[in-house]
């Protein structure tokens, strides 16, 4: 393909549509899908019926008829409605795109006139389809899973298919703490308990966040009086809980040191959205346990916090 002379943005030229596109698709990363978790999500009606509603938003959508057809840049900016035709005797799933048809390469719509983006079902589809099933322009919003005998489509039959073109994601090294004095000593009982001496870290959610990936390790933990059977683990704010981790010691009754680390993935309630959380570190014994742990001064704690956006 010929170099084209006049790149963007040069005073006085003419530029294209298509070297526009191409600068989208080069600002986008030559990736596409939704903007934004909550853009253009599909749910049924307020009173459900025969159609679905898509939520406002932003997309890009990758041409795929050419090579150097570039992306093209789409919004919704007030909800709108589908209609979704009604099942017989056996049960069918649509497939709900943001299609886009440009009469530069495909198809006769007059820009002027006919809408060139705009919403699509793809009737019978796979019912495991996440992707558009032929190479038309477009990107997958939601599939329809619709029961035989069916007019009235709810959220239940609704399956999100979106992806964020660029999602958002923020990973940050917490600071590392270490407790001033000696925390009181657990393992008494099989409640999971906070160390007394060890705050924890006030956590920012950014507003965006979809999911969370939380690394948090301890060395090292103080453990005394008896052999050690218990539990170490985290909490992330009031309904949080990271996976806990198995402390199986077995070196009698002196004061020695262990290291120890929790991690998980969890999902972020939208109560938690723009607000600032609490990660803490607790323990516990288990049944039948007789030591005790704690921590001190000589403890160290380190937190890894990685937050996702998803569609939501």
């Amino acid at each position: 393909m010929t170099l084209i002379p006049r790149p963007i943005l040069v005073n006085g030229a003419t530029h294209s549509a298509q070297q526009f596109r191409l600068l989208v698709a080069d600002l986008a990363r030559d990736n596409e899908g939704i903007t934004r978790g909550t853009d253009l999500k599909v749910t049924q009606l307020g009173t459900p019926g025969g159609a679905v509603q898509v939520a406002t938003g932003t997309a890009v959508v990758r041409g795929r008829v050419n090579a150097f057809q570039g992306t093209y840049a789409c919004a919704n900016t007030s909800t709108s409605n589908v209609s979704i035709a009604p099942t017989a005797g056996t049960g069918r799933s649509d497939m709900l795109i943001l299609r886009v048809e440009d009469p530069d390469y495909e198809g006769s719509i007059n820009p002027t006139t006919g809408e060139v983006a705009y919403f699509q079902v793809i009737s019978n589809v796979s019912s495991s389809a996440t992707a558009i099933p032929d190479g038309r322009t477009g990107i997958p919003l939601a599939r329809i899973d619709i029961p035989a005998s069916t007019a009235t489509i709810t959220d239940a039959m609704i399956v999100d298919i979106r992806q964020i073109a660029n999602p958002r994601r923020e990973r940050t090294l917490l600071p590392v703490q270490s407790p001033a004095s000696a925390s009181t000593a657990l393992g008494a009982s099989t409640t999971y308990n906070y160390f007394s001496t060890a705050p924890g870290w006030n956590v920012a959610v950014p507003a965006w966040a979809s999911k969370a990936i939380i690394d948090v390790r301890a060395s090292s933990l103080r453990l005394t009086v008896a052999n050690f059977y218990g539990g170490f683990r985290a909490t992330f704010g009031a309904s949080l809980t990271l996976q806990s981790v198995t402390i199986d010691d077995n070196q009698g009754t002196g004061t020695r040191r262990v290291p120890s680390e929790c991690a998980d993935t969890l999902t972020i309630p939208s109560s938690y959205r723009g607000t600032t959380q609490l990660l803490r570190a607790q323990a516990a014994g288990y049944s039948g346990n007789a030591g005790r742990i704690d921590v001190d001064a000589s403890t160290t704690f380190i937190a890894d916090i990685e937050f996702f956006e998803a569609p939501r």
